[in-house]
Parts: C-alpha cells; sequence; structure tokens
C-alpha cells in the first residue's frame, strides 16, 4: 500500500514538473514597417527607399531576362556595431507565405549594393538589392547580424507606366 502511495505522489509531481520547467519564451513580435522608415534590427540599420520592376536587365542581345520580373529595391544599410559586419542576405515574402531569396549576380544594375556586402562600423552600404520573383505585394525581411532577430518593411505594389507619352494630332473642324 505504501508502495502505491509513493508511486501516486511520483506520478502528480511528474505531471506537473513539465508545465512549469517547460516554460518557452514567448516568440518575439516581428514588426512591420513603412516604406522610407528607419529599421534597426540589432546592430544593423535598414532604410528602404524605393522598389521598382523591369522586364530585363540590359539591352539587346546581351539583355538578361528574368524567370518571373526582376524587382529591385533600393536601400540603405548601416553598420552601428562595434566592428565590421557583413551584413546579411535578405528575402522578400508575398502575402501568401512565399519567400524569394536575392540573386547573386547584378550584372545591369546600377548601384547593385552587392551580394556580399561588408560594412564598417558606423559605416553604411548603398544600392539596390536584385530578386527574380512573381509581381505581387511583397514584404522585405530584414535580419541583425547574427540572422536571429528580424523585422519587415512593406513595400507597396507598384508599377511604374514604361508607355512612352503620345502626342494627339490635331484635327481641324470641316466646314
Amino acid at each position: 500500500m505504501r508502495h502505491i502511495g509513493v508511486c501516486l505522489v511520483i506520478a502528480a509531481s511528474a505531471a506537473f514538473f513539465p508545465s512549469s520547467c517547460s516554460r518557452q519564451e514567448p516568440a518575439e513580435r516581428v514588426i512591420t514597417y513603412e516604406l522610407g522608415q528607419k529599421v534597426e534590427v540589432g546592430h544593423v540599420i535598414y532604410t528602404v527607399f524605393e522598389a521598382k520592376w523591369e522586364n530585363q536587365l540590359g539591352q539587346g542581345p546581351t539583355a538578361r531576362l528574368p524567370q518571373y520580373r526582376y524587382f529591385l529595391v533600393r536601400i540603405s544599410v548601416v553598420n552601428s556595431g562595434a566592428a565590421e559586419q557583413i551584413m546579411p542576405n535578405l528575402t522578400i515574402e508575398d502575402d501568401n507565405g512565399n519567400s524569394y531569396s536575392e540573386v547573386s549576380n547584378g550584372d545591369g544594375v546600377a548601384q547593385w549594393i552587392g551580394f556580399l556586402r561588408s560594412v564598417k562600423p558606423a559605416e553604411a552600404a548603398q544600392g539596390y538589392l536584385l530578386f527574380d520573383a512573381p509581381p505581387k505585394h511583397y514584404k522585405l525581411r530584414v535580419v541583425d547580424e547574427s540572422g536571429e532577430r528580424t523585422a519587415l518593411v512593406d513595400i507597396p505594389l507598384k508599377f511604374d507606366s514604361d508607355a512612352p507619352v503620345l502626342s494627339v494630332p490635331e484635327t481641324t473642324p470641316k466646314k
């Protein structure tokens, strides 16, 4: 009988033990920022200025064609830490949770920020990130130097008109 009582005490304490000892920290909330806002994540400060879509990079027979469409995001990345940092590569995410990584070859992109970005303390890297993605609404996922903390930057879907401005010939009224 005594043996059963000891077993019940052990079983009861085991039932409560996992719930009291396995408390997990709540997941850090990921904040979404607007285009143009400064986003500080760890020792990295991001500012996203604009985004544009391109059908190709370059002209003529040497033009590069995308699988979907080229998406260029103009950004500034500041190292606010005390040591030189390799800035992480970034991704864009659509509203359905699909993500697309940066393209590693920026040939044909004026002011390409580069794929490997080493930034000294209190300095910035600026230029365009390059993605190949279907035209949709995206959020840019930015991360700290360790890749642990993240934030999102909302990038509205906007197409610039590539159509030339046409002049309408004047007509003279018939008499």
